[in-house]
Parts: structure tokens; C-alpha cells; sequence
């Protein structure tokens, strides 16, 4: 390698990685990125974000032309399976994002190191078959998450699978246990059963997506039920046993009680992530950690000066989104830009159908700290758009203070609603207030009309319902 000091170093490939890298370029910095991934972008757009959204959508079109077109007065016969046609589709989604991402690095001139990286020195990185090299101004942590185990259970990525194994698994499952709730969990359970599975939702809390606002969650389940997956909520995994052709896992109640064993083909794992800081020296250079996470102040440094720290790493949801605002606010800090990211108002979606899209505060958390709030709710079934694409699950939901009437939350579930939650977004940073969102003029007939008419019954007046 000829060059081996550079302004800005970057540990990691993906999403908060390569942003930081280019913006951090875009900005003058002479930049290296060190990822030991043969691809850049990371989980996100190799195992995780990217893949799962192609099979998604390959999934809902399958089931559409099978079970979804009669309805619009359209006959289809003899639709069949190409599974590896589907998990084709996948693969150059996959291939053209991370090739999008290599040609983004040659654009901006940052020098990709490929090999595992080691912090030696508050300005040294070790990298795996290169060697030392020196970052004058920052060394950047961004190496994301991994996989939470389950102890007890084995992942062997055949019979039981990570999120990692679920993209790729040879042929559908007769069942598929899913032993977690969250998003990735509804997600990919709901690939596989669209494409026929019979999935069994494990989940030890009382209710799944156990994070976002309680009345998303429960109609969100009694959607997903609807739709063939049976829940079984309030239950630990105590065990499993893998044989040559499937799975015996051994379940009892989260309280304690008698247990049972459920019968599968394929069990994946699905109860969250965690930081993976496996292998960065960061002992031997004295980085903090707080609960298993790298600890950092609020401009994403360290205690070690010249060290910092973005996405999965540190505190906060472990959404893509989140880890390139932080990248961009960070490169932008360090050519002495105020830049910030406000980590209360970052969308969290499930890219289940329909779509599950949220922002800022719960009811709960809202009831929980004492705060005066009034409500306004808009059903799918009541805006025109929906009914004619047949599309009439779900609704919005938004949040707005008892006195000043600021929007403070919103909760939809509904058709494309990850699309609709950015309006919202945009107006919570601007501190609107749901008569704001009201008095602006939506499109007809769109979905988007749902958000003002929720706006709306804030103050009771909604015009469709």
C-alpha cells in the first residue's frame, strides 16, 4: 500500500461507515475505510436491509398473483414458486447496491483497506494484510452489530438460522418458528409464509413489536393472525433439540409453568442484535464501553481524544437511518460544521404488508411521564385510495400536546404508510402542531390524505369519518 497516513480513518463498510467516509471526503478529508467484508455496505446491504426488502417484495407479489388479483376482476392460473429465481432477484439487488457503493468510494478517492482493522494508538489502526496506518485527525468506529445468540440454542445457519440463514434457505419450510417478535422477526416470518409456510411467532413479552405504541402493536398482530401466523406470546424457549429433518423445541410459559415442545423444519432466531466490537483493541487503547456499547459524548467522541464512534455501536436504535445521519453529522463536525442528529425523532419501520411506520412519543411513554396529550386516529377504510387498490388494513395515528398542540408521536399501520411517516418526521423537527398538518393541502386521492385527516380528528373534526 503507498499510502499510509490519511486524515480520516473509518472502521467499518456499512451504512454509517461509507456515509461518514463520503461525506467525509466530499468535505476534503483524505479518507480510508477498513472492511473485512469482500463487499462494502455492510449488513445492512448485504445480509439484512437490502435482501430482506427484495424478498418482501418478490413475497408480495407471489401471494398477490396467487391469492390477490381475483378481487380486481383478474384471473390468473397455475401460479408456481421459482424459488431460485426469487433468491436470483435477491442477489442482484444486493450486488447492484454494494457495486453502487464501490463506485461511490472510487468517485470521492477513498482508499478501501480490506482486512480487519485494530486501534493500536489513539491514531493507529492495524489492518489484517496491509499493516499500520495513521489517521491524523479520526479514527471513526462504525463496525455495526451482530447477531444476539440464544443461549441454549444453536445457530448452524441449516436448521436453525439467523436473519443471515432465512435469506437463503433452500426451500420453504412446511413450519417456521420464529423465537422473537421485533421487526426482523415479523418480517422474514412473513416472507416465508407468504410463500407457504406454516409460522409459529415465539415471542417472551405479552405482545409483539413489544417497542412501538401498544395499539399499533396489537393490530398489527391481529393482522398478522389474519394472515396465518400463530402467536404465542408470554413464552420462553427453554431448548432444542436438531435432528436430520427438523427441529424440537421445548417452550413453557415467560412466568414458569408446565412445558411443551413445538415441532419445526426451520427455527430462526430472531431477539435482537448487539454491538459487535469484537477484535478492535479498543482495551488496549482505553475506550469506554457502557453496557456492552462504546460510550461517547455528544459529538460521537470517545474519552479517547481522536477516537470516535457512530451507528450500532453506541447508544440508540440500530437502524441504518440513524447510523448514516450520525456519519454525515460527524464528518460535517470534524470540518467544524454544527451539524446533529436528533436521535428523538428517528422513524422506525416493519416492511411487513401492510406497513408498520412510527415517530416519536408512545400513548404509553406519554401517560408514563405525565404529559397532557390529545389524540386523532383515521382509518384506512375511509380514504379512497386505499379502498380502490384494496388496500384498507391500518391507520394513523397522531399525538399532539393538550396545550400547545405540538405533534409529539405518530403511529400508522396501513398500506406504504414507510413512505408516509417522512411528512411527519419533517414536521416534528420543525416543532408543527397537528392544525399545522391539518391546514396543509394533501393530494386527492392519496394514502397521504389519511395523515391529515388523523391531524384533523386532534381536534375532532375529521371530514370522512
Amino acid at each position: 500500500m503507498a499510502e499510509s497516513t490519511f486524515d480520516v480513518v473509518v472502521i467499518g463498510g456499512g451504512p454509517g461507515g461509507d456515509v461518514c467516509a463520503i461525506r467525509a471526503a466530499q468535505l476534503g478529508f483524505k479518507v480510508a475505510c477498513v472492511e473485512k467484508r469482500g463487499t462494502l455496505g455492510g449488513t445492512c446491504l448485504n445480509v439484512g436491509c437490502i435482501p430482506s426488502k427484495a424478498l418482501l417484495a418478490a413475497s408480495e407479489k407471489f401471494e398477490e398473483a396467487a391469492h390477490g388479483l381475483a378481487k380486481f376482476g383478474i384471473k390468473v392460473g397455475g401460479v408456481e414458486l421459482d424459488l431460485p429465481g426469487m433468491q436470483a432477484h435477491k442477489d442482484k439487488v444486493v450486488k447492484d447496491n454494494v457495486t453502487g457503493i464501490e463506485f461511490l468510494f472510487k468517485k470521492n478517492k477513498i482508499a478501501w483497506l480490506k482486512g480487519a482493522g485494530k486501534i493500536t494508538a489513539a491514531n493507529t489502526v492495524e489492518v489484517e494484510g496491509v499493516g499500520a496506518i495513521t489517521a491524523s485527525k479520526a479514527i471513526v468506529i462504525a463496525t455495526g452489530s451482530d447477531v444476539t445468540p440464544l443461549p441454549g440454542i444453536a445457530i448452524d445457519e441449516k436448521r436453525v438460522v439467523s436473519s443471515t440463514g432465512a435469506l437463503s434457505l433452500p426451500e420453504v419450510p412446511k413450519h417456521l418458528v420464529v423465537i422473537g417478535g421485533g421487526v426482523i422477526g415479523l418480517e422474514l416470518g412473513s416472507v416465508w409464509g407468504r410463500l407457504g409456510a406454516k409460522v409459529t411467532v415465539v415471542e417472551y413479552l405479552d405482545r409483539v413489536l413489544p417497542t412501538m405504541d401498544n395499539e399499533l402493536s396489537k393490530q398489527a398482530q391481529r393482522i398478522f393472525a389474519k394472515q396465518g401466523m400463530d402467536f404465542k406470546l408470554s413464552t420462553k424457549v427453554t431448548g432444542a433439540s436438531v435432528t436430520g429433518t427438523g427441529v424440537t423445541l421445548t417452550v413453557e410459559p415467560a412466568a414458569g409453568g408446565a412445558a411443551q415442545t413445538i415441532e419445526a423444519d426451520t427455527v430462526l432466531v430472531a431477539i435482537g442484535r448487539r454491538p459487535y466490537t469484537e477484535g478492535l483493541g479498543l482495551e488496549t487503547v482505553g475506550v469506554e464501553l457502557d453496557r456492552g456499547r462504546v460510550k461517547i459524548d455528544h459529538h460521537f467522541q470517545t474519552n479517547v481524544p481522536g477516537i470516535y464512534a457512530i451507528g450500532d455501536v453506541v447508544e440508540g436504535p440500530m437502524l441504518a437511518h440513524k447510523a448514516e445521519e450520525e456519519g454525515v453529522a460527524l464528518a460535517e463536525q470534524l470540518a467544524g460544521q454544527k451539524s446533529h442528529v436528533n436521535h428523538d425523532l428517528v422513524p422506525g419501520v416493519v416492511y411487513t404488508w401492510p406497513e408498520v411506520a412510527a415517530v416519536g412519543k408512545t400513548e404509553e411513554q406519554l401517560k408514563a411521564a405525565g404529559v397532557a396529550y390529545k389524540a386523532g386516529k383515521f382509518p384506512f377504510t375511509a380514504n379512497g385510495r386505499a379502498r380502490a387498490g384494496g388496500n384498507t388494513d391500518g391507520f394513523v395515528k397522531i399525538l399532539s400536546d393538550a396545550a400547545t398542540d405540538q405533534v409529539l408521536g405518530v403511529h400508522m399501520i396501513g398500506p406504504n404508510v414507510s413512505e408516509m411517516i417522512g411528512e411527519l418526521v419533517l414536521a416534528m423537527e420543525f416543532s408543527a402542531s397537528a392544525e399545522d398538518v391539518a391546514r396543509t393541502c394533501h393530494a386527492h386521492p392519496t394514502l397521504s390524505e389519511a395523515v391529515k385527516e388523523a391531524a384533523l380528528a386532534v381536534d375532532g373534526r375529521p371530514l370522512h369519518i
